[in-house]
């Protein structure tokens, strides 16, 4: 039966070992808490805390192995095994994990989009929520989240919907028995009841039966792009109604056994019945990226205002006019008052979060 003394000293070796991983373990967690804590109220935190973990983690598993209570040769050869395996994942991963690091990195580094820009890769459209080193968080149209592999933006056309304006269109063909001036005129005027500016209309094909028409125009606030483009369409279904035209396939009229005045329009609401409010689908379809959005905005406050707080302690320094620097200290106390309440702000949202 093996003694106290004898399980101490065949234990006795690893003791080091154990006490340098959980010292490292230690290392790793506390790290990534006041990483956390620091970094809560900066711009691309979580990307930056991601890239130090990764590196802090590849450096505690060479302390590890250096540990071990082995022989010389044994570990050099457990070194070596892993910088094999370093080698190979760098070789093999290149379109998956480490492909997506530094595809997350070309995306930060190019800047292609930020958080709360509308985008389209491929089939999904949405509103970019969150940006990490290897994915990036869409919230499409149903308010789902959808995550895309970094290294899929980098492979494949972004299309951003630029935040100065985007054009809004809707299609509708007629026969060739509606004057086209006339359609043009009731086109124009739908896409200025919908808020559009500079409004356009463009003919996109002649068909054997039918003109297919597109009413355009531009979008300032590109935050409301989902209603905008169903208030587009519901303003030129009413224009063309009011103006007695119907919306229908020629095909349709050419085989039907109706009376040949007969128009297929709806009637007119009867008085009193207003048209319902519209609602904003966008306040509920893309809450979470205006969240972040707003979020991000704040970030963005706080680096303007630590830089402020900066350029004027700089100039106090300089300056001896007595009434220059009572103005300066002024400016820089309230500028601190104001960094003071982002950064609670900023931290009660990362606790938000967290939870």
């Amino acid at each position: 039966m093996i003694t106290l003394d004898a399980a101490l000293s065949l234990l006795a070796p690893a003791i080091p070992s154990v006490a340098v991983l959980i010292v490292v373990l230690a290392v790793l967690f506390l790290t990534k808490y006041l990483l956390e804590k620091r970094l809560a109220g900066k711009v691309g935190s979580g990307f930056r805390i991601q890239l130090v973990m990764l590196g802090l983690t590849l450096a505690g598993l060479l302390v590890v192995i250096m540990a071990l209570p082995v022989s010389d040769t044994l570990r050099g050869q457990l070194l070596s095994l892993v910088g094999i395996l370093l080698s190979a994942s760098l070789a093999l991963s290149s379109t998956t994990f480490i492909g997506n690091a530094m595809a997350g990195v070309l995306l930060r580094v190019v800047g292609v989009f930020q958080i709360g820009d509308f985008v389209r890769v491929g089939d999904h459209f949405g509103r970019v929520s969150e940006r990490g080193l290897f994915h990036t968080e869409i919230q499409t149209e149903d308010r789902d989240l959808t995550t895309l592999p970094n290294s899929y933006l980098v492979t494949n056309p972004v299309k951003v919907v630029r935040n100065s304006g985007t054009i809004i269109s809707a299609e509708v063909s007629l026969g060739y028995d509606v004057p086209r001036e006339q359609v043009e005129g009731l086109l124009l005027t739908a896409a200025g009841r919908a808020g559009l500016e500079d409004a356009f209309v463009q003919i996109k094909a002649l068909g054997d039966f039918s003109v297919l028409y597109r009413a355009a125009g531009l979008l300032t606030d590109v935050k409301s792009i989902l209603s905008s483009g169903s208030r587009l369409r519901g303003a030129v279904m009413d224009e063309l109604h009011a103006a007695g035209i119907e919306i229908v396939s020629p095909n349709f009229m050419n085989t039907r056994a109706l009376e040949q005045a007969l128009r297929f329009i709806p009637r007119r609401a009867a008085a009193g019945n207003g048209r319902q409010a519209e609602t904003s689908p966008e306040a509920v379809v893309f809450d979470k990226a205006e969240e972040a959005t707003a979020l991000e905005n704040v970030r963005r406050r706080q680096v303007a205002l630590e830089e402020q707080i900066e350029h004027d302690e700089t100039l106090l320094a300089g300056e001896k006019d007595e009434s220059e620097r009572r103005l300066l200290e002024g400016r820089i106390a309230a500028a601190k008052r104001e960094h003071d309440e982002v950064v609670q702000a900023l931290q009660q949202a990362h606790e938000a979060n967290l939870e």
